[in-house]
């Protein structure tokens, strides 16, 4: 039982630390619990940590584990196919004449599944988010409600934000995927919303970890009414920001290393929001010819 406990202990050290290895989705189903917890490693100042180690939560089912390297295989082999084909499983002739592309549209409640939302309550805030399909499962419905009260924990200086995201592609055995958009220039919505500002946020994959608060934003402001409005926003008005504040060094987004894209609202109006989306694309405009819309700084000039 010792050498059991041993085993399962530096099992899930090794899901920690190298995630992206090929054991961790084998053991994926031990060590489900163990493994949420990497995306859920906030604790409220004040907090007590839990007093649990981490194999008591495991819960060990072999059959588990045989079913997820049967999964993981399949999806290696599609993945293999594809590549083979050509860039996206599409043959590199169709890749070079594609004009559009429509990357998620909600028709059911497992479009619906590929996003997460939060808000501020993870940080202790009171506002309120849900997602749900709309009328005739035609949208996204996105709703809920702002609010701005600090939570008084001595430490948290600002709140009143919500936010619904994309999960990031996962390949098989738990390989990080990307979106490669390099063929596209800019990013074509079909949405309906109460007339808030919302901001729109793309995440790319850092190549050095202090890269990884990273995130490219642009601003989208719905006119409410009952009318529908198709929205497109050039790749090139991404602005670079990190935790929030915007950067002096710009650079244009790495469109061959998209991670996801999400929506966050954080306007500091207390009160209900809401906002439809019925599908989100890429688009590319041959009239649109701007490379980045910002001023970017020669690094290391010479004299």
């Amino acid at each position: 039982m010792a050498l059991t406990v041993t085993f399962l202990n530096s099992a899930y050290l090794h899901g920690r630390c190298c995630r992206h290895k090929v054991l961790h989705p084998l053991l994926g189903p031990l060590l489900s619990y163990s493994v949420s917890k990497l995306y859920s490693s906030y604790r409220r100042p004040g907090s007590q940590p839990e007093k649990k180690t981490s194999w008591q939560n495991i819960d060990f089912s072999f059959k588990k584990g045989i079913d997820v390297l049967k999964t993981q295989l399949s999806m290696l082999k599609k993945e293999t196919k594809d590549y083979l084909i050509g860039p996206g499983g599409h043959p590199f002739s169709q890749y070079l004449l594609e004009q559009t592309r429509v990357l998620w549209e909600f028709r059911s409640q497992e479009d619906l599944n590929k996003w997460v939302i939060s808000s501020d309550v993870e940080i202790g805030g009171k506002s309120e988010v849900h997602l749900k399909l709309g009328r005739n499962n035609q949208a996204a419905l996105l709703y809920g409600t702002l609010n701005t009260e600090v939570p008084r924990d001595g430490e948290t200086k600002y709140s009143g934000y919500c936010s619904m995201r994309a999960k990031p592609p996962v390949g098989s055995f738990a390989r990080k995927k990307y979106y490669d958009w390099s063929n596209f220039n800019s990013l074509y919505l079909r949405v309906r919303g109460d007339g808030r500002p919302w901001m729109v946020n793309i995440y790319t994959d850092p190549y050095f970890s202090h890269q990884k608060d990273d995130l490219y934003n642009y601003f989208m402001f719905t006119r409410g009414g009952p009318y529908w409005e198709e929205i497109k926003i050039p790749f090139s008005k991404f602005f670079l920001s990190s935790r929030g504040r915007v950067q002096d060094d710009q650079h244009p987004i790495w469109l061959d290393k998209i991670s996801t894209l999400g929506f966050t609202i954080g306007d500091k109006v207390d009160g209900p929001f809401q906002l439809e989306i019925d599908f989100i694309g890429l688009l590319n405009d041959r009239a649109h010819t701007e490379e980045f819309a910002y001023e970017t700084y020669e690094k290391n000039p010479r004299a």
